[in-house]
């Protein structure tokens, strides 16, 4: 039987480099689809589906929960082999969900003041939107990790199910004021927009409805998302050998990418209501995607080109709420120009990308140039070992 030195190195505190790639590789993705140069021209794939089904773009957020799962059993693992407590680690996952969640809600609010006309507190404040993509991350991390703390392997199993099932039994069987049962085709019509209409006061939800994609009910199943990944790292924490991890791994992916690409049939494929379907789909596919980083990166050390992705992987976070904060900063920055007063960032884009190509590939280009960008203020952490953790 191979032995997994990749695995016993993890144990006594060293990173997992397929994970660092894998989540480096998501964050990077996130940021391409977050930064075009302009919202007019994206490629389809760059896009999220309008509704129904899916896009390269509705796999980046599942593929980052999933990613925290595996976090989760890796962390949580060589902690309590090194004699952590439980409690003591229960206390350490609220602290940071709540970090988390108060970094989602500082993302929301910014800029938080204004100058002109007059000085006081941005509107932003006032409507803050209440979920988001780290608020949401926040509540998986802090659910998954307590059931895993005080679950077993079998029982977390049935909880996934459990929460998949239930999820999809009140989506089709729930009657919606006005509506009725079972009209998941539209945004308004579902249970989920009506429970965030319900719960969420009106200029804290998404755009102010209907509906919000990180929204209070599609919680359940992504946190049956990230479950998976819980699965994937008890599998690389066993004590089987490396073939058979790999194997399972890709196996399992294969026939959770079936069950969902079957479930469409009868509860279809959408992250904005993050369907059942979605989230074993997606899951499904995260856990073939990681099966082959393991594979070729910690198994066969085939890392020559991971250098980039490790760099974005190691602060995966900070990256994502600094770039995002950036891009909202220059979108609010205004410059008066003979046509107008624009944006900074609209200035930019069509002074320096637009005379490159056409209107899409230039909006490419831009988005790909921040990537390149935070690729080199991100190195230079990693070369001076600066990993910001929450």
């Amino acid at each position: 039987m191979a032995s997994d030195h990749s695995i016993q190195a993890v144990k006594s505190g060293k990173r997992l480099v397929s994970l660092d790639v894998f989540r480096g590789a998501t964050i990077a993705a996130m940021i391409l689809v977050n930064n075009p140069g302009t919202w007019g021209a994206i490629y389809p794939p760059l896009r999220h589906a309008e509704w129904h089904g899916w896009t390269v773009t509705d796999l980046i957020f599942p593929f980052f929960l999933f990613i925290v799962g595996v976090s989760v059993v890796l962390a949580f693992t060589k902690a309590l082999e090194k004699g952590s407590e439980t409690g003591d680690l229960v206390r350490k996952t609220v602290t940071r969900s709540a970090i988390i969640f108060g970094l989602g809600l500082l993302m929301m609010g910014f800029p938080y003041l204004t100058f002109d006309p007059s000085f006081g507190l941005h509107p932003n404040l006032s409507g803050i939107r209440i979920m988001g993509v780290l608020q949401r991350i926040a509540i998986c991390y802090l659910v998954v990790s307590l059931l895993f703390l005080y679950l077993k392997p079998r029982t977390i199993a049935f909880v996934t199910a459990g929460l998949l099932l239930a999820y999809w039994a009140m989506m089709m069987l729930i009657p919606v004021p006005g509506f009725g049962a079972g009209l998941i085709d539209q945004p308004d019509s579902n249970l989920s927009a009506w429970v965030d209409q319900l719960l969420i006061p009106e200029p804290h939800i998404y755009r102010e409805g209907p509906y919000d994609p990180e929204g209070i009910l599609s919680t359940i199943p992504a946190i049956a998302t990230t479950l998976l990944g819980v699965f994937a790292g008890m599998i690389l924490m066993s004590d089987r050998s490396t073939i058979e991890k790999t194997a399972r791994l890709m196996l399992w992916g294969f026939m959770l990418a079936i069950i969902g690409y079957i479930w469409d049939w009868f509860f279809p494929i959408n992250k904005s209501i993050w369907s059942s379907s979605y989230a074993i789909f997606t899951g499904g596919l995260a856990m073939q995607c990681f099966g082959a980083c393991y594979w070729l990166i910690d198994v066969k050390e085939k890392d020559r080109f991971t250098r980039p992705f490790v760099v974005y992987g190691v602060n995966a976070l900070i990256v994502f709420f600094v770039s995002g904060l950036l891009g909202r900063t220059l979108g609010m920055i205004k410059i008066n120009t003979v046509e107008g007063s624009i944006s900074l960032q609209r200035l930019i884009f069509n002074n320096v990308f637009m005379p490159l190509g056409s209107e899409l590939n230039a909006s490419l280009l831009y988005a790909i140039t921040w990537i390149v960008l935070w690729y080199f203020v991100l190195s230079y952490m990693y070369k001076r070992k600066i990993i910001i953790k929450v």
